[in-house]
């Protein structure tokens, strides 16, 4: 994929550092030409129900798309503020809750959750100097 073309959304946030053991896909948001390139390595899907187009790939274990199902986000803003973690752009995890916050599925409750207490324990950790 182009560089800062892309970044991992989704759980992919949560799962590089930590705060989730594993999911079930890679969710990845990307603009042109990283949508180009994606297109030509899976299918392109239309979802009706959320009305918008992504690229399957991997038998659905990573998926592309050039907008998200749920809230209204700048995907321009969240790719170009990606953090670089082992050598890929993931969206910042502000961003990410924001989305959790408007998805509200139950998978998202529980990650903000996992997530409320990650951060609780970092500052433990922090205040403690460990």
């Amino acid at each position: 994929m182009p560089a800062g073309q892309y970044a991992v959304f989704g759980s992919g946030p949560l799962l590089v550092r930590g705060i989730i053991e594993s999911a079930n896909d890679l969710d990845v948001i990307c603009r042109n030409p990283a949508w180009d390139r994606a297109c030509q390595l899976g299918t392109l899907v239309n979802l009706d129900d959320e009305d918008i187009q992504i690229v399957s790939t991997h038998d659905g274990a990573i998926t592309f798309g050039r907008s998200w199902g749920y809230g209204s986000f700048d995907l321009d803003h969240l790719i170009a503020t990606a953090e670089i973690i082992a050598g890929l752009p993931f969206v910042q995890m502000e961003h990410v809750m924001e989305y959790k916050r408007v998805a509200r599925r139950p998978k998202d409750l529980a990650h903000l959750d996992l997530i409320e207490r990650h951060d609780e324990d970092a500052v433990r950790r922090l205040s403690s100097g460990t």
